[in-house]
């Protein structure tokens, strides 16, 4: 059975992503940080659908707390194949305007913690002989967003942190690719009113926002054998946003 770490998967796109995991096969590691029963409510609904799933809180911003995570997630499955970061923060505010601890908080959690979690994550992965570490970043870390721009620039760091550890570690059978997600269909994006709504479809081609099934499909196609060619990459899932 292969496992996958997903970082942030009590709710939204990382719920996503495990649930498509788990219906196939995957041993799936359920991490939170403040979201407990969120998280312990999936992981009795992937066991209740048959599949295989733990839960454990880390802090990506904690490397302790990340060290702890990993030890649990051997004990209990033995190894690790995918590395998942999706652990993440937003906050909409202009620069001038914006808190400088709101600053630190951005770039901690989104571009440091998934740092923090691949280095960590490594030794696992070079052990295992292969592995995919696949890391979620956003349209804005491509194009860059008004009034997100550290939130942008957190994103864009992620883009450029996995090309440099594709070429690092291409060698030891290790892929490592981003997916850049545009607008998701998720309990975040509900605290929009409907005109807001309606002024984020009438921008996507598409005219749909996009599913975090969809999200969780293409990160399976990276790391199955599929994807054993793919690394380095920044791939857009935006229903044409971006055009």
């Amino acid at each position: 059975m292969k496992v996958a770490i997903i970082t942030g998967s009590s709710k939204g796109i990382g719920k996503d992503i495990a649930k498509v995991f788990a219906s196939q096969g995957y041993g799936v590691v359920v991490c939170y940080n403040k979201s407990k029963q969120y998280a312990e409510n999936l992981c009795d609904e992937i066991l209740k659908n048959g599949g295989n799933a733990i839960c454990t809180k880390v802090d990506v911003t904690n490397v302790d707390e990340i060290k702890n995570m990993l030890n649990y997630t051997i004990e209990c499955f033995g190894h690790i194949d995918v590395v998942i970061n999706n652990a993440g923060i937003a906050h909409k505010a202009l620069l001038i305007d914006e808190d400088l601890s709101m600053i630190d908080s951005l770039i901690d959690t989104n571009l440091k913690g998934t740092i923090y979690v691949t280095k960590c994550a490594l030794p696992y992965l070079l052990k295992n002989g292969k592995g995919k570490i696949i890391n979620i970043s956003s349209i804005w870390g491509k194009e860059g967003a008004s009034c997100e721009s550290v939130y942008s620039a957190s994103k864009a760091g992620i883009i450029g942190f996995t090309r440099s550890i594709a070429k690092e570690y291409a060698y030891n059978n290790i892929t490592a690719n981003c997916i850049c997600p545009g607008v998701v269909d998720t309990d975040m994006n509900k605290n929009l009113s409907k005109q807001e709504l309606d002024d984020l479809i009438e921008n996507i081609p598409t005219k749909r926002m996009i599913k975090g099934e969809e999200i969780g499909n293409l990160a399976l196609f990276l790391a199955e054998q599929t994807g054993d060619c793919i690394t380095g990459q920044s791939i857009v899932i935006d229903g044409g946003f971006l055009l």
